[in-house]
């Protein structure tokens, strides 16, 4: 009977957790917003609705001149419908900062990118992660080519046909 409750104990114990952790407090979620918003994720976002569309205007219009013509005429009622979207996207997006981060760590990285180095930081970041995942996949690359090297020849050693 006591393991039954513990476990019921545990269930609930999780249930709650887990609920505060997907529900952060308006502190946070408002330090999260401005922390969105100092990070310019706005900026960063708006060129979605574009790329959004293209894939929509070849899909739907299958290269016909008519239906172009009226799918560009539509463009201005398509972004009026993708603002819903996009305002909620960020509020999802400052809620994982609020999720992952305390109120006063969120106020410090705003501080940060307050900055000239959080300025530069966010001017360069897509640049620099870009490169640097070029570097590990390089790295990656090399140093599985040398293992699979190393391994067939310890393989052949021990007798074994590759």
């Amino acid at each position: 009977m006591s393991r039954r409750l513990l476990i019921t104990v545990s269930v609930l114990l999780f249930s709650v957790c887990a609920a505060s952790a997907q529900a952060p407090s308006p502190e946070a979620l408002t330090t999260a917003k401005s922390l969105v918003t100092t990070m310019k994720l706005p900026d960063q976002y708006k060129p979605l609705l574009p790329g959004i569309l293209l894939g929509l205007r070849r899909e739907l219009t299958q290269d016909r001149p008519e239906i172009e013509r009226d799918y560009d005429s539509m463009k201005p009622t398509i972004e009026a419908a993708f603002t819903p979207y996009y305002a909620a996207m960020l509020n999802d997006v400052a809620a994982v900062y609020a999720g992952n981060f305390s109120v006063a760590e969120m106020k410090d990285m705003e501080i940060f990118f307050k900055q000239p180095a959080g300025q530069k930081y966010l001017e360069k970041a897509s640049a620099v992660t870009q490169q640097v995942s070029q570097v590990t996949q390089s790295a990656s690359r090399k140093a599985a080519e040398e293992l699979r090297a190393r391994l067939s020849q310890a393989l052949r050693e021990k007798g074994h046909k590759l």
